[in-house]
């Protein structure tokens, strides 16, 4: 029994870490957005879902543990941090998406201005808004 405590605290250990590192990654990824360059997106993408990969697969190897072994002091205090982590992930998670959400919904925007969509709105010289007005691209050529 020793050594199943032993395998799963050090299981669990890197399982914070992983957290931890997600939690950081999810950090960046709300720069990157904010930046609006997407310069990295990918890669930080690429990089969540290796970390997210290997976040389920040792919950997996977690999972065969015996169920009494999480009742145990060393493993309820890590499975608490564990909890605390996914909870700031996940809020971490839901910020990003609402971010991305609304930089998407920019970049519709700005598209439909430009190319003078029929209901795109913007703003006259006096500040009013001007919805529809395809006034500002009819005369560009390409």
């Amino acid at each position: 029994m020793a050594d199943h405590l032993k395998l799963c605290t050090h299981k669990l250990e890197v399982q914070i870490s992983n957290l931890t590192t997600l939690t950081q990654l999810l950090d960046s990824e709300l720069d990157i957005l904010a930046s609006k360059t997407g310069d990295g997106l990918k890669d930080a993408a690429r990089e969540k879902l290796t970390l997210l990969t290997a976040i389920q697969k040792l919950d997996k190897e977690l999972s065969t543990f015996p169920s009494e072994i999480y009742l145990e002091d060393p493993i309820t205090e890590l499975t608490g941090k564990i909890q605390t982590l996914l909870i700031e992930c996940k809020n971490k998670n839901d910020v990003n998406a609402k971010a991305a959400h609304h930089a998407q919904l920019s970049v519709r925007q700005l598209k439909e201005i430009l190319i003078g969509t029929p209901g795109s709105i913007t703003y006259g010289q006096d500040g009013s808004v001007i919805a529809g007005n395809s006034e500002l691209v009819k005369d560009i050529k390409a």
